[in-house]
């Protein structure tokens, strides 16, 4: 279910909460931001338990040390498991949506489930498509956590194109991990990056709160790009591995640079304050 990644999917409900609140300003209901986190939660780890299966054949020869073709698990077993995973990650979302009449989270957490499944199984392996798909996943997945006021999805939901910007380089940069990658690619990397860097950038300034912006977005830079240049110097797959997980953890901080540009620090710090568990996570279960 790769947990340590399934803590960044959390911080992009809370973005998306954020972004939400300078619509709405009056008290979000604790309840439902919840069901959503668990919603987000509930959604990627059956995404990833899906991409096992679908990957069980290939993952003999590239990872056999993942649970299925390790035969620690059966991947019969972890096929239903999966499958329960998404669907109990849609009724949580749709119980967070019962104060809005029109049903917005449930629409978007059954719209994640399906293109997380049409990525493992079809995909996932399209040099352009692949990076695509597993960039909108994460886009809808921010517009999830505007879901809790409704409005908020059809105000920002260009937001989440910086998302699909974000994933689709790393799901790039990813394919090189088991046999190297090229250089090319790293800078096409690079040059994504920065403008994610730029949309957060351009979004404090015009609201005005680019001083407490700035620290986050350094600290995210440098999370990014020192361990994406080691790779560009020796595109070997174990340094694009590294970069592929600074990247992914990266997303926390992503997340807590918007919840800042958004004019919140109080949830861009608490945001942030998932960082260490994503990290701990990432030292005892797989990232990629």
């Amino acid at each position: 279910m790769r947990p340590a990644n399934i803590v960044t999917a959390v911080a992009d409900i809370l973005a998306g909460t954020a972004m939400a609140g300078t619509l709405y300003f009056s008290r979000f209901d604790t309840a439902a931001i919840i069901l959503l986190c668990v919603s987000t939660a509930l959604l990627y780890g059956g995404g990833v338990v899906m991409n096992d299966v679908f990957d069980a054949e290939l993952d003999k020869i590239e990872r056999p040390e993942r649970p299925i073709p390790s035969g620690l698990i059966k991947k019969s077993s972890a096929a239903i498991f999966g499958t329960i995973l998404l669907i109990l990650g849609i009724a949580s979302a749709a119980l967070s949506n019962t104060h809005h009449q029109f049903p917005a989270s449930v629409i978007i957490a059954a719209f994640i489930a399906v293109a997380a499944v049409v990525y493992d199984k079809w995909m996932k392996h399209h040099s352009f498509f692949g990076p695509l798909n597993m960039g909108i996943c994460r886009g809808l997945n921010l517009l999830l956590g505007m879901s809790i006021y409704v409005p908020a999805v059809m105000s920002y939901w260009p937001f989440a194109t910086v998302a699909v910007i974000y994933i689709f380089a790393i799901t790039m940069i990813s394919r090189g991990e088991v046999h190297g990658g090229k250089k090319t690619t790293l800078y096409m990397a690079a040059f994504l990056y920065l403008i994610v860097i730029a949309a957060i950038v351009i979004t404090a300034q015009r609201t005005e709160t680019i001083l407490q912006t700035i620290p986050f977005l350094i600290l995210f830079a440098a999370m990014i790009f020192v361990p994406l240049l080691k790779a560009v110097r020796n595109p070997a797959g174990s340094r694009i591995g590294k970069a592929v997980k600074s990247g992914v953890i990266s997303l926390i901080i992503m997340d807590a640079a918007w919840a800042a540009a958004f004019g919140n620090l109080t949830l861009a710090l608490i945001i942030l304050a998932l960082l260490p568990i994503s990290l701990l996570l990432a030292r005892i279960f797989a990232v990629t």
